[in-house]
């Protein structure tokens, strides 16, 4: 069974939006009620916060010949305005002996490396790696293979992760090699954990999934049967070895028994009218549903319809984001009531959208309903008291939903106004 497994191989588009600038001289500023709309010192974070993007971006394409597509990606997650931080980061990893491919591969993966004091934080790790051994070509080669180390403190953390990374490093080198060992490797976690992670490498998991498995005392790799037995049925539904959903629905499956996904299957059945083919597809766009407990989903049940939906309306919400069984009653309540009762969105808006039900209230839905309420309240949008669709509004970033409702406004004054209630009750 282990060979067959072995050969069972089988966002949003990043926006290239041009920039918006919210600030230019001889225009009105768009930051906050100032007392002179002619300023062109006052600037919006958001226009500071694009400005360091769009240095990261640059840096990250001239330091290191990263693609724009790729510097855009990166600069999402981390951001700076001035070169002499990450400089010193590149300047310390090619002292150490990493070629720039292998930095472009670290940065690729743990971006916040950049933002690190390379004397105070990167410095002394990478000292200790070496104090533990190794040479400068396994330094490389294993920082380069889980960034993320450089993340862990000096100490036992990082000496465990670096010993079960070193191992599987060196047993994968050869797959004969690995062939012969294994069997003679004494029963045990460890063991265990070596052979588990070697099989998911062999079927194209990336490492920087399989690395919160490494020093894991509860997770599926540990096992061995249970492993191989679960590992089939994962492959077997489909799920692409490349994606966080498949260690997902290996980590659930390996803890539910055929009984318990019988009886979880059954609920959904009975209470939605879901087939089992309609649960199994919904698994696959969500593997963490099913670790949802029997009692967590009847809740979840009894919350939407004692909020006026219908058992139609719920099943379709749960096929297009099973997320929302997992909420809260609290959080489904606050979110729906504010949607329903404060914007007048109907009660089905939100059943066709379930994904606003995930989205964060204080930075993204408040800020532009309140935009769009000043809007309404001008008769410069909607006819009457209709609203605009709720995905156009919650749906798109942050550029497109300025672009859309508060840049293409003719009035300036009014387009200030705007921007202060949006940037107001965002939260930094």
């Amino acid at each position: 069974m282990y060979t067959l497994i072995l050969h069972g191989r089988n966002s949003l588009k990043l926006q290239n939006l041009r920039n918006l600038r919210f600030a230019a001289q001889n225009q009105n500023p768009f930051f906050a009620f100032s007392n002179s709309f002619s300023s062109a010192a006052d600037v919006s974070p958001f226009e500071d916060g694009r400005k360091g993007q769009n240095f990261t971006v640059s840096y990250l394409v001239d330091s290191l010949g990263l693609t724009t597509k790729l510097a855009e990606s990166i600069s999402r997650k981390v951001s700076f305005e001035s070169k002499a931080n990450p400089d010193s980061i590149l300047s310390l990893l090619r002292s150490h002996g990493f070629t720039d491919s292998q930095i472009s591969d670290i940065v690729t993966d743990y971006p916040l490396l950049l933002t690190s004091d390379a004397e105070k934080s990167l410095a002394p790790k990478l000292k200790f790696l070496q104090s533990r051994g190794a040479s400068s070509s396994e330094l490389t080669e294993i920082v380069s293979k889980v960034p993320k180390i450089l993340g862990k403190r000096v100490g036992r953390s990082i000496s465990v992760y670096y010993d079960f990374v070193k191992d599987i490093v060196e047993a994968d080198k050869s797959s004969r090699e690995y062939e012969k060992s294994c069997h003679s490797w004494p029963e045990g976690m460890r063991a265990n954990k070596i052979r588990n992670v070697l099989v998911l490498r062999d079927l194209g998991v990336p490492m920087r999934f399989l690395f919160p498995l490494l020093i894991s005392e509860s997770q599926p790799i540990c096992g061995r049967e249970r492993f191989d037995k679960t590992l089939k049925k994962v492959v077997e539904m489909g799920f692409d070895p490349k994606t966080s959903r498949f260690v997902e629905a290996l980590k659930v499956l390996y803890q539910l028994s055929d009984k318990t996904v019988e009886e979880k299957l059954s609920i959904l059945d009975k209470r939605l009218g879901f087939a089992v083919g309609d649960v199994w597809e919904i698994f696959k766009k969500s593997p963490i549903c099913l670790a949802l407990s029997e009692q967590k989903i009847q809740s979840s049940i009894e919350t939407y319809l004692g909020l006026g939906f219908s058992e139609d309306e719920l099943a379709i919400m749960v096929k297009r984001s099973a997320s929302c069984l997992n909420y809260t009653a609290e959080t489904v309540k606050k979110k729906t009531e504010f949607l329903v009762k404060e914007m007048n969105w109907p009660l089905k808006s939100v059943a066709l959208f379930p994904q606003v039900l995930g989205l964060n209230m204080e930075k993204r839905v408040v800020p532009r309903c309140n935009v769009i309420k000043a809007l309404m309240s001008k008769g410069l949008i909607g006819k009457g008291s209709e609203l605009p669709s709720m995905a156009s509004v919650l749906a798109v970033t942050d550029e497109a939903f300025l672009k859309r409702y508060v840049m293409k406004q003719e009035d300036k004054k009014l387009v200030a106004v705007l921007m202060s209630i949006f940037t107001r009750d965002c939260v930094s």
